[in-house]
């Protein structure tokens, strides 16, 4: 790995003067290609480009900050970037959870934020084109203008940008209908780790040239090259959803009635999950009325023509399952008052204790009521507070670990609970991370997860894009 040579101990005085001229020249040999607004070098303003919002993944100090916005521009950090040996740590806005975007000591921060552009919407051949520091919600909004839809919505769609929800294959509510990031991108255009720039993939609805080397950027996290442009499909806007919301005495039927609904062949445009942690954390936060009596909370939604028949039939399902209260919306205002308790989940679990660690481990929905029940196992185990909202309709749940991060013992607690709660996925025939990526936070699982041939054969893979190691050193591999 490139940091371990830029850490390791100079055996003479010539090999530190030339270290230290290497990194002196540094800031000067970006601004041979780069405006001096572009280059951000003040320690306390690159500091604050050090992480993303993980919890427990070290961070280091980034020599410089790039805020490129042209694609030349890129190309020219890379190739003094790769002259020098200096690792560049890829960033979009940050909102990761899995330390994928925390810098290194001594690095080049690249932050994609300054390209923004929306470069194309095509209605006829229904794809967009841009550039990766687009906000996820502006895109949304554009496209919608078309009477297009793109369906890929994290939690963080306001602030997360197209870049950062490539690197990760984030997904996002919708999933259970509309699929993930990796489904919607057609094709790439990336800066290598070398500086060359190579086009993949396709902007057609049907092409399979070659190998996919699209899919293969998806979710590397800047391992492999950096995404500069992209091609994205798009759906034909949908009818606006109505939601439903059931009450159950038990985590276990809410996931008794989420099997159900699955089997009886319905396509829900979304399918959450709150346990009774989760509800009570919502109640205390926003005072919304959720009763208090809930051992589970069920929203399912629907965007087809005729919503209200599709509820109705879910509705008895839940009832079958044991709901103990179902309520459908009536129109849109009553659909999105039921979806803001969702949407408020994690920030009120944040405030149980004031620190939070997000899991995000999937498993089979068939087995998404083995994982609640040995989440609260876990919980008891380690005598702390962890609340589960889930995407179950695809089986992704995200335990979510409060602690007092002031606390020594409470925050080992926390940490030692968090690999429990991996381990336990993995058990269940599931996977460590459903859309959040591994980044630091999950490495040592990801080598669980996938063996040692997998791991010989993804880092053979690092190894033919990034030869010195210098793209987002440390993460995932």
């Amino acid at each position: 790995m490139i940091m371990s040579r830029i850490e390791a101990p100079v055996e003479d005085g010539a090999a530190a003067d030339e270290g230290a001229a290497a990194a002196g020249d540094l800031s000067g040999r970006l601004l041979a290609g780069l405006p001096a607004e572009a280059v951000l070098t003040d320690p306390d303003v690159t500091a604050s480009y050090a992480n993303d919002m993980a919890s427990f993944c070290p961070a280091g100090a980034p020599a410089v900050v790039v805020l490129p916005r042209t694609v030349e521009q890129v190309q020219h950090v890379m190739r003094v970037a790769t002259e020098l040996r200096v690792p560049v740590v890829p960033q979009g806005a940050r909102t990761g959870l899995s330390g994928g975007a925390n810098a290194t000591d001594g690095c080049i921060v690249l932050s994609l934020t300054k390209m923004d552009r929306i470069l194309e919407i095509s209605p006829v051949d229904r794809i967009a084109m841009v550039e990766p520091g687009v906000i996820n919600a502006t895109l949304s909004h554009a496209v919608g203008e078309h009477g297009l839809y793109y369906p890929p919505d994290p939690s963080s769609w306001e602030m997360c940008t197209i870049g950062g929800n490539i690197g990760t294959a984030s997904g996002g509510l919708c999933c259970v209908k509309y699929g993930v990031t990796a489904e919607y991108v057609l094709g790439l255009d990336v800066v290598l780790a070398d500086g060359r720039l190579m086009s993949t993939g396709r902007r057609t609805a049907k092409g399979v040239a070659g190998y996919d080397l699209t899919r293969l950027f998806v979710g590397s996290e800047g391992s492999l090259g950096i995404v500069v442009r992209a091609v994205l499909a798009l759906r034909p806007k949908p009818p606006q959803q109505l939601v439903l919301a059931a009450e159950f005495p038990s985590a276990a039927a809410a996931c008794d009635a989420v099997c159900r609904i699955m089997e009886g062949g319905h396509v829900p445009s979304l399918l959450e999950l709150m346990d009774r942690t989760t509800v009570k954390a919502v109640n205390d936060l926003a005072h919304m009325g959720l009763p208090e009596t809930t051992e589970a909370l069920l929203l399912a939604a629907f965007d087809t023509v005729a919503p209200a028949a599709d509820l109705a039939a879910v509705g008895a399902l839940c009832e079958a399952a044991g709901a103990t209260e179902v309520v459908p919306a009536e129109d849109a205002a009553e659909s999105e008052l039921l979806l803001k308790a969702r949407r408020l989940s994690l920030t009120a679990l944040e405030a149980v204790k004031g620190t939070t660690m997000i899991d995000d481990v999937c498993v089979p929905r068939s087995r998404l009521g083995e994982m609640l029940a040995g989440v609260e196992r876990i919980a008891a185990t380690y005598g702390l507070t962890i609340g589960v909202c889930a995407h179950a309709g695809d089986g992704n749940t995200h335990p979510t670990v409060c602690f007092d991060a002031q606390d020594v013992d409470e925050s080992r607690r926390a940490r030692e609970s968090f690999d429990e709660i991996m381990a336990l996925g993995l058990e269940l025939g599931g996977t460590i991370t459903g859309e959040h990526g591994v980044g630091v936070l999950k490495k040592e699982w990801l080598a669980r997860e996938i063996g040692p041939v997998g791991v010989e054969m993804q880092r053979a893979v690092k190894q033919a894009f990034d030869p010195l190691g210098i793209l987002n050193p440390g993460k995932v591999l």
